[in-house]
């Protein structure tokens, strides 16, 4: 039998491999329409978005713990095989992560959660068979792939529909939208303020009661409603035709996207740091190397770990995706790109207020879908949309797939 420390090595290695992917994959979805609509250039997305996501990675990420494999495998058979459960979760790293490697290199952006947990049931299901899978917890899992999309659609595509008759067709937009862009700046600061300090930011303590976030989320959103207010309310647009009206009225969404951008960026890196870091900590404490004893705050490290991952994956390999979402479905400017990403995070946030299996991947592609045909079917490019339901379709099982491969692989060579 090999040295344990060889498999927590391995796991280390397959868990940053993890991140990586996720980083390349993932990402894309708080940075691609901020691209697309030429908000932010590539670079400077990958900037901002290595910050926002390594911060939300390290300060606000989910404790390591062993989430993935008790929601997905029953615990009896955690214990039955808990001799070769190190195993196993490394095959659950390395499948998820060629997975989605293949995925990304197609340009396909997919749910990274589903592809983890679609790998950890193939190692249930190759260890010990159906009997060990929790297929209740899949079922759950499953109904994300039409309930996420649908909502993040259905949402944008009323939202943009909204400011679009409130403010585009509007005769003089310009002044039009020094009434109605307060208003929106203002929802939108009370909506990323609750979504932070109510049952968001639990690892910082600013996790408050509701009634609490719900004061302060409305003092920000008045705040900043005020504050929008008085700076639109100084510009002055007599004279200027409606076409140029609408052009200015759009640059007034620019900041709102990269900071909804920034926001979607660092949940993202709080939330999904965990995909990899779990199973990553779980091959580590059951090889009992123990050889991380040495630091304080083992968890810790392995936290950053995740996060130097998450951010070189965007850096090295995230503009595939970013592409896809920022340029391939429809068209995107600043007031659709931020209602695209208002959409998600609202809808993000409403679905882990009410327990509800949403997916960020998918909400957002819905959300983009749904700005698009609010424009009209031919707005959208539909040979892309299917080919990204395709490729949701198949993610777990392709992951899971491929966890019985490297399981069976891997099993003689450490056991």
């Amino acid at each position: 039998m090999p040295d344990p420390v060889i498999l927590a090595i391995s796991g280390l290695v397959a868990g940053c491999y993890l991140a990586w992917t996720i980083g390349a994959n993932d990402v894309a979805n708080a940075m691609g329409t901020a691209v697309g609509s030429r908000v932010l250039t590539l670079s400077a997305a990958v900037a901002v978005a290595s910050v926002f996501e390594f911060s939300g990675a390290f300060f606000a990420g989910g404790q390591v713990t062993n989430t993935i494999r008790y929601e997905v495998i029953n615990v009896p058979f955690v214990e039955k095989v808990g001799p070769f459960m190190g195993v196993g979760m490394l095959a659950a790293l390395l499948a998820s992560a060629v997975w989605l490697h293949i995925a990304t290199w197609k340009g396909w952006p997919v749910s990274t959660t589903h592809s983890i947990i679609g790998a950890v049931a193939g190692f249930g299901f190759a260890a010990s068979g159906g009997g060990a899978v929790r297929w209740m917890t899949l079922a759950r899992i499953g109904t994300s792939w039409v309930l996420s999309p649908f909502l993040g659609g259905l949402f944008a595509w009323v939202l943009f529909r909204v400011i679009r008759r409130a403010v585009f067709a509007h005769d003089h937009p310009a002044r039009r939208a020094r009434t109605v862009t307060p208003v929106i700046i203002g929802v939108t600061g009370a909506v990323l303020t609750l979504s932070m300090v109510y049952k968001g930011l639990a690892n910082l303590h600013l996790d408050l009661p509701i009634g609490q976030a719900l004061a302060l989320a409305g003092c920000v959103g008045l705040l900043s409603a005020m504050g929008a207010r008085v700076v639109l309310g100084r510009r002055q647009d007599h004279g200027a035709d409606r076409d140029t009206q609408s052009r200015n009225v759009e640059r007034q969404f620019r900041p709102l996207l990269v900071i909804t951008a920034c926001y979607v960026s660092f949940a993202h890196g709080s939330n999904d740091v965990a995909n990899a870091v779990g199973p990553m900590a779980a091959v580590v404490v059951s090889s009992k190397a123990g050889f991380l004893s040495c630091f304080h705050d083992p968890a810790t490290i392995l936290m950053a770990l995740g996060g130097v991952g998450i951010v070189v994956g965007l850096a090295t390999y995230g503009y595939k995706v970013i592409e896809t979402i920022g340029r391939k479905i429809t068209e995107v400017t600043p007031s659709r790109g931020f209602v695209i990403q208002f959409s998600t995070a609202s809808i993000t946030l409403l679905g882990s207020k009410l327990g509800l299996p949403v997916s960020t991947t998918h909400i957002i592609i819905g959300a983009v879908v749904g700005v698009g045909f609010a424009r009209g079917l031919s707005a959208v490019n539909t040979g892309m949309v299917r080919q990204i339901v395709w490729s949701w379709l198949i993610t777990f099982p392709a992951a899971g797939l491929l966890c019985v491969v490297f399981f069976h692989v891997l099993r003689p060579l450490f056991l």
